[in-house]
């Protein structure tokens, strides 16, 4: 029996993994990889799939974009409770691949990320190390949530960019890559509100803040290419966090630019932190993005923490 399972996602990338899934199972064969398959047909599927398959299983193999492996990596920590997982490797076919961006070598600002077929190099050699995860867990306002812990790879954030990436689901399927999430920002750009929230850092006391967009991180780059928090490492055993003042439209386009270009980090309107624990309260209902994906459509309370090298992914 196969020791490597391949979870893709048909829809991925826009089609991008259907079109070039073909590709990558004869690449993988002719690697000499030995494999099982599972292709995932309805959202959160990949959650199941992988949770299930650490007791068949040594490593799982994420076919598509930051949204497949962000449910892989959920079903990877809930198998572990939130120990040491099996080893992930990612073959990136998805729009941003911002996860894949962080694997060494990392991706420089600009940069593109490696293909499929330098994906299954790595595969292929095995190599692995061990990443940070993030945590959260917030009150359940939506019968969409549920109350399990939810785990992110890359970052999570309230505000703009949430909403930019709900609206992301409503941009016409012809834009891919950097033109859809560029025309999710500006369809958000017309309306758009800035919440009030309570932040509290580590054992800092809380402190209010009116903030158009709070991002809590991993990784470096979320959004396809937005370089959030250009100096985030994977493995520090820290969450690096950037919040904006409340701030108009005008002032949006004009940091835009400079975060795709991560020149944005001493901006007079942002502040930025690094914590291993970051609460947040509101009294307005709050849309929580993480890895793309929305796993609190509405929460009033969030916690969020670092758990140190819990996820073992092939470099």
């Amino acid at each position: 029996m196969p020791s490597i399972l391949v979870i893709y996602n048909p829809i991925a990338g826009r089609g991008r993994v259907k079109k070039h899934w073909p590709e990558v199972q004869q690449g993988l064969i002719d690697s000499g990889i030995e494999f099982d398959v599972a292709a995932t047909s309805e959202p959160l599927e990949a959650v199941t799939l992988a949770e299930k398959a650490v007791t068949k299983y040594s490593t799982i193999i994420a076919v598509g974009g930051d949204g497949t492996v962000h449910e892989v990596v959920n079903g990877l920590l809930r198998a572990s409770n939130e120990g040491e997982t099996i080893a992930l490797g990612v073959v990136p076919l998805g729009n941003g691949d911002d996860f894949a961006k962080m694997i060494p070598p990392q991706t420089s600002i600009g940069g593109k990320v490696f293909d499929w077929r330098v994906a299954i190099e790595k595969i292929t050699k095995g190599q692995t190390k061990l990443f940070d995860i993030g945590r959260m867990s917030g009150d359940q306002l939506s019968s969409e949530q549920t109350n399990n812990p939810q785990y992110f790879m890359n970052g999570m954030d309230i505000g703009f960019g949430a909403q930019a990436a709900l609206n992301f689901t409503k941009v016409p399927s012809f834009l891919t890559g950097m033109a859809a999430y560029l025309a999710s920002i500006m369809k958000t750009l017309i309306d758009y509100r800035i919440p009030k929230v309570s932040i509290q850092i580590d054992n800092q006391p809380a402190f209010e803040q009116s903030t158009t967009m709070t991002a809590i991180t991993n990784g470096r780059c979320f959004g396809s290419g937005f370089w959030v928090c250009p100096e985030a490492q994977v493995d520090d055993g820290l969450l690096d966090v950037m919040v904006t003042q409340s701030v108009g439209r005008l002032k949006i386009l004009r940091l835009i630019p400079k975060i795709m270009k991560g020149t944005h980090v001493n901006e007079p309107i942002l502040r930025n932190y690094r914590a291993r624990r970051v609460v947040i309260n509101s009294q307005q209902s709050l849309v929580v993005e993480a890895d793309g994906e929305i796993p609190y459509p509405q929460t009033r309370h969030l916690e969020v923490q670092i758990l140190d090298k819990k996820l073992r992914v092939i470099v």
